[in-house]
Protein backbone atom coordinates (compact mmCIF):
# COMPACT_ATOMS: atom_id res chain seq x y z
CA UNK A 1 0.00 0.00 0.00
CA UNK A 2 2.55 2.40 0.54
CA UNK A 3 4.34 1.90 -2.36
CA UNK A 4 1.54 2.05 -4.51
CA UNK A 5 0.66 5.67 -2.51
CA UNK A 6 4.50 6.63 -3.23
CA UNK A 7 3.79 5.85 -6.82
CA UNK A 8 0.23 7.87 -6.83
CA UNK A 9 2.35 10.64 -6.05
CA UNK A 10 5.13 10.94 -7.73
CA UNK A 11 2.61 10.30 -11.13
CA UNK A 12 0.86 13.61 -9.13
CA UNK A 13 4.13 15.31 -8.69
CA UNK A 14 5.17 14.86 -12.55
CA UNK A 15 1.65 16.21 -14.17
CA UNK A 16 2.31 19.33 -12.08
CA UNK A 17 5.51 20.15 -13.20
CA UNK A 18 4.60 19.14 -16.69
CA UNK A 19 1.55 22.19 -15.92
CA UNK A 20 4.22 24.80 -14.98
CA UNK A 21 6.08 24.28 -17.69
CA UNK A 22 2.73 24.63 -20.11
CA UNK A 23 1.33 27.69 -18.13
CA UNK A 24 4.68 29.28 -17.87
CA UNK A 25 5.81 29.17 -21.44
CA UNK A 26 1.88 29.71 -22.62
CA UNK A 27 1.45 33.06 -20.66
CA UNK A 28 5.15 34.55 -21.38
CA UNK A 29 4.74 34.33 -25.28
CA UNK A 30 1.35 35.80 -25.48
CA UNK A 31 1.00 39.02 -27.06
CA UNK A 32 0.44 42.17 -24.98
CA UNK A 33 2.81 43.89 -22.31
CA UNK A 34 1.47 44.22 -18.56
CA UNK A 35 3.66 46.87 -18.68
CA UNK A 36 2.25 48.74 -21.13
CA UNK A 37 -1.89 47.94 -19.07
CA UNK A 38 -0.14 48.98 -16.21
CA UNK A 39 0.80 52.14 -16.94
CA UNK A 40 -2.02 53.10 -19.19
CA UNK A 41 -2.19 56.03 -22.13
CA UNK A 42 0.68 57.58 -20.32
CA UNK A 43 2.90 54.81 -21.12
CA UNK A 44 6.33 56.11 -22.81
CA UNK A 45 9.85 53.21 -23.64
CA UNK A 46 11.47 54.64 -20.55
CA UNK A 47 8.64 53.68 -18.13
CA UNK A 48 8.10 50.42 -19.92
CA UNK A 49 11.75 49.54 -19.55
CA UNK A 50 11.82 50.18 -15.77
CA UNK A 51 8.50 48.46 -15.42
CA UNK A 52 9.86 45.58 -17.38
CA UNK A 53 13.13 45.11 -15.22
CA UNK A 54 10.64 45.60 -11.70
CA UNK A 55 8.74 42.19 -12.96
CA UNK A 56 12.03 40.56 -14.26
CA UNK A 57 10.61 40.33 -17.93
CA UNK A 58 13.23 42.09 -18.83
CA UNK A 59 15.88 38.98 -18.78
CA UNK A 60 16.13 35.90 -20.79
CA UNK A 61 13.15 33.41 -20.72
CA UNK A 62 14.80 30.45 -19.51
CA UNK A 63 16.62 33.01 -16.46
CA UNK A 64 12.53 33.85 -15.96
CA UNK A 65 10.95 29.88 -15.97
CA UNK A 66 14.53 28.94 -13.81
CA UNK A 67 13.09 31.77 -11.18
CA UNK A 68 9.17 30.60 -11.52
CA UNK A 69 10.46 27.19 -10.66
CA UNK A 70 12.50 28.55 -7.78
CA UNK A 71 9.44 30.80 -6.07
CA UNK A 72 7.19 27.89 -6.18
CA UNK A 73 9.36 25.44 -4.75
CA UNK A 74 9.18 24.59 -1.01
CA UNK A 75 12.85 24.47 -0.73
CA UNK A 76 14.84 26.97 -2.73
CA UNK A 77 17.94 29.23 -3.39
CA UNK A 78 18.08 32.65 -1.81
CA UNK A 79 20.90 35.32 -2.93
CA UNK A 80 22.08 36.99 0.54
CA UNK A 81 23.35 39.76 -1.33
CA UNK A 82 20.15 40.16 -2.71
CA UNK A 83 17.91 40.62 -0.01
CA UNK A 84 16.58 43.90 -1.93
CA UNK A 85 14.75 42.65 -4.78
CA UNK A 86 13.99 39.17 -6.26
CA UNK A 87 11.03 39.94 -9.06
CA UNK A 88 9.11 42.81 -8.08
CA UNK A 89 10.91 44.42 -5.14
CA UNK A 90 9.06 41.98 -3.41
CA UNK A 91 10.62 41.89 0.01
CA UNK A 92 8.38 39.75 2.32
CA UNK A 93 8.73 36.81 0.02
CA UNK A 94 11.18 35.03 2.42
CA UNK A 95 10.07 36.40 5.39
CA UNK A 96 8.43 33.69 6.74
CA UNK A 97 10.76 31.39 5.26
CA UNK A 98 13.66 28.93 7.52
CA UNK A 99 16.92 29.12 6.92
CA UNK A 100 18.34 24.97 6.16
CA UNK A 101 21.36 26.04 5.44
CA UNK A 102 24.01 27.91 3.23
CA UNK A 103 26.63 27.33 0.52
CA UNK A 104 28.86 31.03 0.39
CA UNK A 105 26.51 33.83 -0.65
CA UNK A 106 23.53 31.41 -1.37
CA UNK A 107 20.71 30.23 1.57
CA UNK A 108 18.66 27.09 1.07
CA UNK A 109 15.66 27.95 2.47
CA UNK A 110 12.20 26.14 3.50
CA UNK A 111 9.40 28.36 2.49
CA UNK A 112 5.95 28.05 1.34
CA UNK A 113 5.14 27.84 -2.64
CA UNK A 114 5.21 31.67 -3.72
CA UNK A 115 2.71 32.57 -6.58
CA UNK A 116 4.09 36.33 -7.24
CA UNK A 117 2.09 39.55 -6.97
CA UNK A 118 -0.64 40.90 -9.05
CA UNK A 119 0.43 43.38 -11.64
CA UNK A 120 -2.35 45.50 -11.44
CA UNK A 121 -3.71 45.61 -7.64
CA UNK A 122 0.27 44.32 -5.90
CA UNK A 123 -1.66 42.22 -3.54
CA UNK A 124 0.04 38.69 -3.25
CA UNK A 125 -1.82 36.37 -5.44
CA UNK A 126 -1.65 33.80 -2.74
CA UNK A 127 -4.67 36.49 -0.96
CA UNK A 128 -6.66 36.52 -4.00
CA UNK A 129 -6.92 32.75 -4.17
CA UNK A 130 -7.26 33.05 -0.21
CA UNK A 131 -10.04 35.14 -0.97
CA UNK A 132 -11.86 34.13 -4.14
CA UNK A 133 -11.42 29.95 -3.30
CA UNK A 134 -14.58 30.02 -0.83
CA UNK A 135 -16.84 31.73 -2.67
CA UNK A 136 -16.14 28.93 -5.38
CA UNK A 137 -15.83 26.04 -2.70
CA UNK A 138 -19.51 26.89 -1.01
CA UNK A 139 -21.11 27.18 -4.53
CA UNK A 140 -19.47 23.84 -6.04
CA UNK A 141 -20.89 22.00 -3.08
CA UNK A 142 -24.26 23.12 -2.95
CA UNK A 143 -24.41 21.96 -6.45
CA UNK A 144 -23.32 19.02 -6.12
CA UNK A 145 -25.78 18.46 -3.34
CA UNK A 146 -28.43 19.46 -5.23
CA UNK A 147 -27.21 17.31 -7.98
CA UNK A 148 -26.89 14.18 -5.91
CA UNK A 149 -30.53 14.80 -3.88
CA UNK A 150 -32.10 15.19 -7.33
CA UNK A 151 -30.12 13.02 -9.27
CA UNK A 152 -30.23 10.26 -6.93
CA UNK A 153 -34.07 10.62 -6.38
CA UNK A 154 -35.15 10.85 -10.31
CA UNK A 155 -32.26 7.79 -10.63
CA UNK A 156 -34.94 5.78 -7.98
CA UNK A 157 -37.75 6.80 -9.64
CA UNK A 158 -36.85 5.87 -13.17
CA UNK A 159 -35.59 2.56 -11.74
CA UNK A 160 -38.70 1.67 -10.18
CA UNK A 161 -41.18 2.81 -12.76
CA UNK A 162 -39.02 2.00 -15.52
CA UNK A 163 -40.21 2.85 -19.19
CA UNK A 164 -42.90 4.95 -17.50
CA UNK A 165 -43.92 8.70 -17.94
CA UNK A 166 -41.19 9.25 -14.87
CA UNK A 167 -38.83 7.43 -16.71
CA UNK A 168 -38.82 9.39 -19.82
CA UNK A 169 -39.31 12.49 -18.31
CA UNK A 170 -35.86 11.91 -16.66
CA UNK A 171 -33.96 10.92 -19.47
CA UNK A 172 -35.40 13.90 -21.74
CA UNK A 173 -33.99 16.12 -18.72
CA UNK A 174 -30.72 14.40 -18.49
CA UNK A 175 -30.43 14.38 -22.11
CA UNK A 176 -30.93 18.15 -22.12
CA UNK A 177 -28.64 18.99 -19.07
CA UNK A 178 -25.69 17.40 -20.87
CA UNK A 179 -26.14 18.74 -24.15
CA UNK A 180 -26.62 22.47 -22.29
CA UNK A 181 -23.20 24.51 -22.71
CA UNK A 182 -22.82 26.07 -19.02
CA UNK A 183 -22.43 29.46 -20.31
CA UNK A 184 -25.56 29.06 -22.34
CA UNK A 185 -27.40 27.89 -19.85
CA UNK A 186 -26.42 30.60 -17.65
CA UNK A 187 -27.83 33.32 -19.11
CA UNK A 188 -30.80 31.20 -19.98
CA UNK A 189 -31.59 30.74 -16.58
CA UNK A 190 -30.99 33.99 -15.11
CA UNK A 191 -33.15 35.62 -17.64
CA UNK A 192 -35.86 33.23 -17.58
CA UNK A 193 -36.08 32.84 -13.56
CA UNK A 194 -34.32 36.97 -12.66
CA UNK A 195 -36.04 38.46 -15.66
CA UNK A 196 -38.97 37.17 -16.39
CA UNK A 197 -40.22 35.60 -13.37
CA UNK A 198 -38.74 38.13 -11.17
CA UNK A 199 -41.97 39.54 -9.67
CA UNK A 200 -42.48 35.81 -8.38
CA UNK A 201 -39.01 34.35 -7.73
CA UNK A 202 -37.37 37.52 -6.43
CA UNK A 203 -34.20 36.22 -7.51
CA UNK A 204 -30.98 38.39 -8.66
CA UNK A 205 -29.75 37.91 -12.03
CA UNK A 206 -26.45 39.35 -10.40
CA UNK A 207 -24.83 38.86 -7.01
CA UNK A 208 -22.67 37.16 -4.41
CA UNK A 209 -23.10 35.76 -0.95
CA UNK A 210 -22.76 38.41 1.01
CA UNK A 211 -23.88 42.42 -0.01
CA UNK A 212 -23.38 45.46 1.59
CA UNK A 213 -26.51 47.06 2.93
CA UNK A 214 -28.00 50.49 1.90
CA UNK A 215 -26.67 52.26 4.77
CA UNK A 216 -22.87 50.69 4.46
CA UNK A 217 -22.52 49.87 7.67
CA UNK A 218 -21.56 45.97 6.99
CA UNK A 219 -22.21 43.48 5.19
CA UNK A 220 -25.49 40.64 5.14
CA UNK A 221 -25.37 37.51 4.10
CA UNK A 222 -27.98 36.57 1.18
CA UNK A 223 -28.13 33.05 0.58
CA UNK A 224 -30.99 34.04 -2.57
CA UNK A 225 -27.65 34.86 -5.05
CA UNK A 226 -26.79 31.58 -4.51
CA UNK A 227 -30.09 29.36 -5.52
CA UNK A 228 -29.19 29.98 -9.30
CA UNK A 229 -25.47 29.97 -9.71
CA UNK A 230 -25.62 26.58 -7.57
CA UNK A 231 -28.59 25.47 -9.74
CA UNK A 232 -26.65 26.06 -13.08
CA UNK A 233 -23.68 24.63 -12.22
CA UNK A 234 -25.81 21.36 -10.86
CA UNK A 235 -27.11 20.53 -14.34
CA UNK A 236 -24.67 18.25 -15.99
CA UNK A 237 -23.64 16.26 -12.30
CA UNK A 238 -27.45 16.16 -11.46
CA UNK A 239 -27.99 14.89 -15.41
CA UNK A 240 -25.06 12.10 -15.04
CA UNK A 241 -25.94 10.81 -11.92
CA UNK A 242 -29.70 10.26 -12.34
CA UNK A 243 -28.70 8.22 -15.36
CA UNK A 244 -25.96 6.35 -13.26
CA UNK A 245 -28.29 5.92 -10.26
CA UNK A 246 -30.53 4.21 -12.27
CA UNK A 247 -28.78 1.67 -14.13
CA UNK A 248 -26.35 0.66 -11.24
CA UNK A 249 -30.10 0.09 -9.21
CA UNK A 250 -31.75 -2.01 -12.04
CA UNK A 251 -28.65 -3.74 -11.98
CA UNK A 252 -29.03 -4.30 -8.04
CA UNK A 253 -32.54 -5.30 -8.53
CA UNK A 254 -31.36 -8.26 -10.89
CA UNK A 255 -29.40 -9.85 -8.38
CA UNK A 256 -30.09 -13.02 -6.47
CA UNK A 257 -29.94 -11.88 -2.89
CA UNK A 258 -32.91 -9.42 -3.92
CA UNK A 259 -34.79 -12.31 -4.72
CA UNK A 260 -34.39 -13.86 -1.97
CA UNK A 261 -35.43 -10.62 -0.11
CA UNK A 262 -38.10 -10.26 -1.48
CA UNK A 263 -39.29 -14.62 -1.08
CA UNK A 264 -38.84 -13.56 2.76
CA UNK A 265 -41.37 -11.01 2.87
CA UNK A 266 -39.89 -8.04 2.84
CA UNK A 267 -41.87 -5.18 1.05
CA UNK A 268 -40.71 -3.79 -2.36
CA UNK A 269 -39.74 -0.72 -0.78
CA UNK A 270 -37.69 -1.79 1.90
CA UNK A 271 -36.08 -4.34 -0.36
CA UNK A 272 -34.82 -1.46 -3.01
CA UNK A 273 -34.41 1.39 -0.02
CA UNK A 274 -32.44 -0.69 2.18
CA UNK A 275 -30.64 -3.44 0.45
CA UNK A 276 -30.52 -2.67 -3.47
CA UNK A 277 -29.74 1.61 -3.72
CA UNK A 278 -27.00 0.23 -0.70
CA UNK A 279 -25.18 -1.57 -3.06
CA UNK A 280 -25.97 0.88 -6.32
CA UNK A 281 -24.60 3.62 -4.68
CA UNK A 282 -20.77 2.68 -5.22
CA UNK A 283 -20.24 3.78 -8.58
CA UNK A 284 -22.31 6.81 -7.87
CA UNK A 285 -20.32 8.41 -5.29
CA UNK A 286 -17.21 7.77 -7.34
CA UNK A 287 -18.75 9.82 -9.81
CA UNK A 288 -19.83 12.41 -7.61
CA UNK A 289 -16.02 12.80 -6.38
CA UNK A 290 -14.74 13.63 -9.61
CA UNK A 291 -17.89 15.60 -10.55
CA UNK A 292 -17.12 18.15 -7.34
CA UNK A 293 -13.26 18.25 -8.22
CA UNK A 294 -14.58 18.90 -12.00
CA UNK A 295 -16.76 22.01 -10.41
CA UNK A 296 -14.19 23.66 -8.49
CA UNK A 297 -12.41 23.79 -11.82
CA UNK A 298 -15.27 24.64 -14.11
CA UNK A 299 -17.63 26.77 -12.34
CA UNK A 300 -15.64 30.31 -14.61
CA UNK A 301 -18.38 31.09 -17.22
CA UNK A 302 -21.32 30.17 -13.84
CA UNK A 303 -19.54 32.79 -11.80
CA UNK A 304 -18.49 34.99 -14.56
CA UNK A 305 -22.21 34.92 -15.66
CA UNK A 306 -23.86 35.84 -12.49
CA UNK A 307 -20.59 37.97 -11.19
CA UNK A 308 -20.24 35.22 -8.31
CA UNK A 309 -16.83 36.59 -7.15
CA UNK A 310 -15.11 33.00 -7.00
CA UNK A 311 -12.63 31.87 -9.01
CA UNK A 312 -13.94 32.32 -12.11
CA UNK A 313 -14.52 36.06 -12.03
CA UNK A 314 -10.43 36.52 -10.91
CA UNK A 315 -9.34 33.99 -13.84
CA UNK A 316 -11.45 36.01 -16.30
CA UNK A 317 -10.43 39.51 -14.65
CA UNK A 318 -6.62 38.69 -14.88
CA UNK A 319 -7.07 37.72 -18.56
CA UNK A 320 -8.80 41.31 -19.83
CA UNK A 321 -6.00 42.71 -17.67
CA UNK A 322 -3.02 40.85 -18.57
CA UNK A 323 -2.44 39.94 -14.90
CA UNK A 324 -0.59 36.82 -15.30
CA UNK A 325 0.34 36.17 -11.92
CA UNK A 326 -2.83 36.43 -10.97
CA UNK A 327 -3.66 33.87 -14.04
CA UNK A 328 -0.83 31.52 -13.50
CA UNK A 329 -1.48 31.10 -9.86
CA UNK A 330 -5.22 30.44 -9.80
CA UNK A 331 -5.03 27.81 -13.18
CA UNK A 332 -1.34 26.08 -10.45
CA UNK A 333 -3.84 26.06 -7.55
CA UNK A 334 -6.93 23.93 -9.53
CA UNK A 335 -4.18 21.79 -10.71
CA UNK A 336 -2.45 20.99 -7.51
CA UNK A 337 -6.55 20.73 -6.01
CA UNK A 338 -7.47 18.47 -8.69
CA UNK A 339 -4.40 16.47 -8.80
CA UNK A 340 -4.74 16.26 -5.06
CA UNK A 341 -8.06 14.95 -5.22
CA UNK A 342 -7.15 12.31 -7.75
CA UNK A 343 -4.64 10.93 -5.98
CA UNK A 344 -7.09 10.84 -2.75
CA UNK A 345 -9.63 9.33 -4.87
CA UNK A 346 -6.97 6.46 -5.95
CA UNK A 347 -5.80 5.72 -2.52
CA UNK A 348 -9.24 5.08 -1.36
CA UNK A 349 -10.06 2.96 -4.08
CA UNK A 350 -6.53 0.69 -2.92
CA UNK A 351 -7.74 0.47 0.32
CA UNK A 352 -11.68 -0.40 -0.51
CA UNK A 353 -10.34 -2.95 -3.02
CA UNK A 354 -6.80 -4.68 -3.17
CA UNK A 355 -6.87 -5.49 -6.85
CA UNK A 356 -6.51 -1.66 -7.41
CA UNK A 357 -2.93 -1.59 -6.29
CA UNK A 358 -1.97 -4.78 -7.27
CA UNK A 359 -2.86 -3.67 -10.78
CA UNK A 360 -1.32 -0.33 -10.41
Amino acid sequence: MFSYSIKRLLYGILVLLGVVVLVFFLFNVLPGDPARMMLGQQADEESIAIINRDLGRDRPLSTQFIAYLNDLAPVSFHNNNDSTHYFYLDREKYRSAVRLFSIGSTSVVLKKPYLRRSYQSRRPVSEIIASAFPQTAILALTAMAFALLVGITLGVLSAVYRDSWIDRLSLFLSTLGMSLPSFFAAILIAWFFAYLLADWTHLNMFGNLYAVDDYGTGRHLVLKNLILPAFTLGIRPLATLSQLTKNSLLDALSQDYVRTARAKGLSYRRVVLHHALRNALNPVVTSASGWLASLLAGAVFVEYVFDWKGMGVVIVDGLEKYDFPVVMGVILFICVLLVFINILTDILYALLDPRVRLGG
